[in-house]
């Protein structure tokens, strides 16, 4: 070959292999810029689903990374919490439309390949949800692995005065329910509406509702208020009253007001449901008498001062002479109102009492069921039965 050929197949190659350098630098800066935003990627740290191919892998690694912003900021336009259902055999793509249906999501595919990546696609749970306003993509495919109960439920137990109820509720935070307004409703700071109930006037003189707030168990609505769980209570409270609890009341002298008040004490003294008829008798019988009821509870309620101290035990002599017309052992009757919110057996025995002639009753040591009392008539009777108990 010819010099001349030489050079000419010389100046031919030299752009081919020029090309072909930049070629390669370029890639490499390329990949190395993918590297340096994929190790800075928080999305895609922990390496996926383990259950994901190799190249599935890769793929949706490529699609997710460049859009972390968008994984991670308000992935729909609603304001408010707002209520969605997953029912039975829905799979991931009908999920990702109906949250675009309900305005919780813009972009379906992203939530999708964010789901497949992390394997959420296969856990999400069929039930109810409340989705939170600004809620990312990145946070509904977590949130919806994780169902509700179609209901709020919230318990709350016989002999619980108002306060503890307010406790129970900011422990649990049940639902949409505030506790601060429900502890403003029932102490009558935030009025609502009593004429749907046929025990109104008695609602409208109390000066809260400590007594009426029937204590059970509760299944209200997701979205339901502290007024709507106040209002619960207090019709289930008018459907425990029957019409001949009523007339027994009426029968003993004693107004919705008064028989309340003393089921309150009376639940809070029995430990058992079949003493309550016993002691319901024992605390008519010392009315009927003029005796004072000295009842420990409504110490307690006179003496109690914050959390956790609602019902103090044991009392002290100083507690005993505390001046308070709660206090049942320096002041005459009942107490100026119920110390506790009452169950149905704790009604029942007000309406109902056993036929005794019982004016004590104190815990018997020799039982062996604890908590049980023996009741007398004498007082005499009932001081040696004490002076047994503690000697």
């Amino acid at each position: 070959m010819s010099e001349r050929k030489r050079k000419k197949t010389k100046r031919n190659w030299t752009p081919l292999a020029i090309l072909g350098f930049v070629g390669l630098v370029t890639i490499g800066m390329a990949s190395a810029a993918l590297t340096q935003n994929w190790r800075a990627s928080q999305i895609v740290s922990d390496g996926g689903a383990e259950y994901l191919s190799t190249a599935e892998r890769l793929y949706l690694q490529a699609l997710l990374t460049p859009r972390e912003k968008e994984l991670m900021a308000p992935a729909g336009l609603l304001t408010t919490d707002t209520e969605f259902e997953i029912t039975s055999g829905q799979g991931a793509s009908a999920v990702a439309q109906n949250l675009v249906a309900a305005g919780l999501l813009q972009d379906a595919d992203l939530f999708l390949n964010y789901a497949r990546y992390y394997g959420y696609d296969r856990q999400l749970e069929a039930g109810y949800f409340i989705i939170p306003p600004g809620a990312s993509t990145a946070d509904l495919a977590v949130l919806l692995t994780d169902a509700r109960d179609p209901f709020v439920t919230v318990t709350f137990i016989e002999g619980m005065r108002m306060e503890e109820m307010t406790e129970n509720l900011v422990e649990t935070l049940p639902g949409q329910i505030d506790p601060i307004l429900f502890d403003s409703i029932i102490h009558k700071r935030t009025l609502i509406d009593f004429s749907r109930y046929d025990f109104e006037a008695a609602l409208e003189a109390e000066p809260t509702l400590e007594g009426f707030l029937f204590p059970d168990t509760y299944q209200l609505p997701l979205d339901a208020t502290a007024e709507d769980l106040v209002h619960a209570m207090l019709t289930n409270f008018e459907q425990q009253i029957t019409p001949a609890m009523r007339q027994a009341y009426g029968t003993r002298n004693l107004s919705l007001h008064e028989a309340i008040t003393l089921a309150s004490i009376v639940e809070r003294e029995a430990v058992y449901d079949y003493e309550k008829p016993q002691m319901s008798a024992v605390f008519l019988n010392r009315i009927a008498q003029e005796m004072m009821l000295q009842a420990d509870p409504t110490v307690q309620y006179a003496v109690a001062q914050s959390a956790g101290e609602w019902w103090k035990a044991p009392l002290t002599v100083t507690d005993l002479e505390t001046n308070s017309p709660y206090n049942t052992y320096v002041t005459a009757g009942l107490p100026p109102g119920p110390i506790a919110n009452p169950g149905r057996a704790a009604l029942e025995a007000v309406a109902f009492p056993e036929q005794s002639n019982a004016l004590f009753f104190i815990v018997d040591c020799t039982a062996d069921t604890p908590n049980t009392h023996v009741f007398s008539e004498t007082y005499e009777d009932h001081l040696a039965i004490f002076n047994k108990c503690n000697n």
